[in-house]
Formats: C-alpha cells, sequence, structure tokens
C-alpha cells in the first residue's frame, strides 16, 4: 500500500461523465484552472481518466501529499520514455532515465547549473534586461511575451550552450510544434505525427552541432558537453542527443511560461506590484510564491513501473500517472490561504520545481532569471498596466500566453 489510504474517493465514483484530463484541457481552463484543480482535489483525488485510458487505465492525483509521494518515488512511478512521448528520438536526459542511472547524468550535469555558476552570469543577464527594456521603454507600450518574455530566457540559452543566435526562430518553432502542436483539440494522432517530425528535425541539428564542437571546440556549455566524461567514459552521441532535446525544451519554454504569468499577475494587481517595488528586498519571495500560485508546468508525466495500491486504488504495471503539480500547489492542507499570492509566506515547499529524483535540473537559472527580470524591468517600469483590449488565453499544460501579453504605460 502506498500514498494516503484515506486521501482517495474511488475511480468509478468520478462524478458522472467527469474526465479530468479533458476538463484541464478544455479551452479557457488554463486561464484560471483554480475551479478545475478544487473539483478534483474535494471530489476525485485519484481520479481515472477515460482520456488516458486504452489497454491500461490513466490516472490523474491532485493532492499535494499524494503528488509528492509519487514524485518521490520513481521505483513506483516513473518518468522513462514510456511515460510520455514528445518525438524524441532518445531518453530526454536525465529526465528519462530513473534511478540508480540518473545520478550518474545529475553528478555530471549538476555543476553546470550550480548557483556559483548562475552567480557568474548574472550580470550578463542583467545587461540584456536592459538592452531589451530599452527597445520599446519610450513607446509606452509592448507585447511582453514577444519582447521579452521570449527573447530573455531564449538568448542566455544559446549563449549558455554557444549556438548561434540566428537559430533562434527555428528552435522557437520546433519548441512549439512540441509543446503545443497546432492541431484541433483532441487530434492526438495529429499531434503525434507533428511531434515525431520535429524530434527528427532536432535530432538531425543537434548530430550536426555535436560534430562542429567535436572539430572546433570552445568554451561554451555545447562543447563541454561533447568532450566531457561520464563515470570515467566519453559521453555517446546518443546521450547527448538526448540531453540537448531537453535542454531545448526547458531552456525555450518555461520561464517564457512563467514570465508571463507573473507579469500578468502583477498587471492585475497594482497593489503587490507596488509592494515589490517598495520593498525590493522581498523579491525572492515574489518569486517563489508566484510560482506556486501561477505554476506555469500545470503536470507532469509517469508511468506506474509495478502492481501497486496507491491510496486505496489498485494500479497496474503499465497505468499511466499525471501528478497535477498545479493542484497539489493550491491544495489548503499544505498552504494557508493557498489562492492568495504572500511574499512572506513561509514553509513555502511549492513543487513548481517538481520534487525528488528528477527536480528541475535548471531551478537555480530559471530563479536568477526571474528575479533579475523582476528587479530590472520594475527599475524601469515601475508602474503598467494590460492594455485595454487585451484578451488573455494561456495554452494548456505549460500556461503561457496564446496571443500575446499587451501592456501598457505613461
Amino acid at each position: 500500500m502506498y500514498g494516503d489510504g484515506n486521501s482517495s474517493v474511488a475511480a468509478e465514483e468520478n462524478p458522472e461523465g467527469f474526465d479530468p484530463l479533458a476538463e484541464l484541457f478544455m479551452p479557457g481552463t488554463a486561464n484560471d484552472p483554480r475551479g478545475a484543480y478544487a473539483r478534483l482535489r474535494n471530489e476525485c483525488p485519484v481520479a481515472a481518466s477515460p482520456a488516458l485510458a486504452g489497454e491500461s487505465t490513466g490516472w490523474v492525483l491532485s493532492r499535494y501529499d499524494d503528488v509528492m509521494w509519487a514524485l518521490r518515488h520513481p521505483e513506483v512511478f516513473s518518468s522513462g520514455q514510456e511515460a510520455v512521448n514528445v518525438g524524441q528520438e532518445f531518453a530526454l536526459i536525465p529526465l528519462q532515465v530513473d534511478p540508480p542511472d540518473h545520478a550518474k547524468y545529475r553528478r555530471w550535469l549538476d555543476p553546470l547549473f550550480s548557483p556559483k555558476r548562475m552567480a557568474d552570469i548574472e550580470p550578463d543577464a542583467r545587461r540584456l534586461v536592459g538592452e531589451l527594456v530599452e527597445t520599446f521603454h519610450d513607446r509606452g507600450s509592448c507585447d511582453f511575451h514577444e519582447e521579452f518574455a521570449t527573447p530573455l530566457p531564449s538568448t542566455i540559452f544559446l549563449r549558455l550552450m554557444g549556438m548561434p543566435q540566428s537559430d533562434l526562430p527555428t528552435l522557437l518553432r520546433w519548441r512549439d510544434n512540441t509543446i503545443r502542436p497546432d492541431v484541433e483539440p483532441g487530434d492526438w494522432d495529429g499531434a503525434a505525427r507533428i511531434r515525431e517530425q520535429t524530434g527528427h528535425d532536432i535530432s538531425a541539428y543537434f548530430t550536426a552541432a555535436i560534430a562542429e564542437k567535436r572539430r572546433n571546440p570552445d568554451d561554451a556549455l555545447l562543447s563541454w558537453m561533447v568532450h566531457s566524461e561520464v563515470e570515467g567514459r566519453p559521453i555517446t552521441d546518443q546521450e547527448l542527443l538526448g540531453t540537448c532535446h531537453l535542454m531545448l525544451l526547458a531552456g525555450l519554454d518555461t520561464v517564457t511560461a512563467t514570465l508571463d504569468c507573473m507579469i500578468s499577475y502583477l498587471a492585475q494587481h497594482p497593489e503587490r506590484r507596488a509592494m515589490l517595488i517598495e520593498r525590493p528586498e522581498l523579491v525572492d519571495g515574489a518569486v517563489e510564491d508566484l510560482l506556486r500560485h501561477e505554476t506555469p508546468v500545470m503536470m507532469v508525466a509517469r508511468v506506474v513501473k509495478q502492481d501497486c495500491e496507491f491510496a486505496g486504488q489498485t494500479m497496474r504495471k503499465g497505468d499511466s500517472l499525471t501528478p497535477l503539480i498545479g493542484a497539489a500547489n493550491h491544495d489548503d492542507g499544505e498552504f494557508t490561504d493557498p489562492h492568495d499570492v504572500d511574499f512572506e509566506r513561509r514553509g513555502n515547499r511549492h513543487l513548481a520545481f517538481g520534487a525528488g529524483p528528477h527536480r528541475c535540473l535548471g531551478s537555480h537559472l530559471a530563479r536568477m532569471e526571474l528575479r533579475v527580470a523582476l528587479e530590472e524591468f520594475h527599475k524601469r517600469i515601475p508602474e503598467y498596466r494590460l492594455a485595454d483590449d487585451a484578451e488573455l488565453n494561456y495554452s494548456a499544460g505549460i500556461r503561457q500566453t496564446n496571443d500575446g501579453l499587451p501592456l501598457v504605460w505613461r
């Protein structure tokens, strides 16, 4: 028996016709998913999802304790290649490698994203924020998503990797084809075809980049990876391709989505924005609680590795599992006043970066980028609001604004 046996409602007691994943991917739900999260936590916290059902069952977890347990036990709930297919040709390293092999890849990569390394690149990030803001400051308006949230982390990522900035439009297209392919809702086969072709294109791109770094090494991250070793042996091209594929998706998307969510919130809550400007020492707390409150990455994917009883439900090997970290981050069993944003929240054990062995490799980089962005943007543009005609619509799964984020100021 795993999990809290008192936390679940039997799968067959799901409200009639209620499909939890279909609910979360309905148009408009991602704009404010808290209602859907609450329904799941209150009515069917360990729910079977028809959208995932086939020969196996799909399960959705929404309460904090259950989600935390699942993330911390990859021997039961694996994030291996069977958990999710985004068109990758090789395992996404280190995400899709479970312990014990997972540890060797984290030992290889963790020093590259340490707090000290992030402190070294922080001055460059601050300069970049200033350069971006100067392009639209005097205009009195901007599309924050296109002109700031996208180029800031993308430029930092390309500089870190030693890849040409001219490749960014192609890489962004591959990112979107992978994470939010342009198909009709429910067209899973169409999405899979787009992702498969995109995965092939990404592999071909990095195969060429790896070969170039072998011929002409430099001091950037990709070159270091190409010429490095794992447990005393040279890293293989297959391992490099899986690592680069994951870094591409993470480096070009999650911080962009998080900046969209944070600035949208602050634009619509001027009293919180004023607090942040008047008390800049609160910026770290603001980053943490906005990560919790907004939870840009709504869910992660796992697969059941062995037959088990979890929280009163019988799960079979091969069943899929979707821990909803967004729902967990609004669980009042863990957080006081979870729907409120509190820059001074104590004991904020949010799950925006996951938990357990697969906790986000780039969390220190993301925190640095977010902190610097809030500090430097507000120094230059302390007062702003949404444009009068703004209609914000967020993508499901990873919540970024689909049609831009128009801001105006005097």
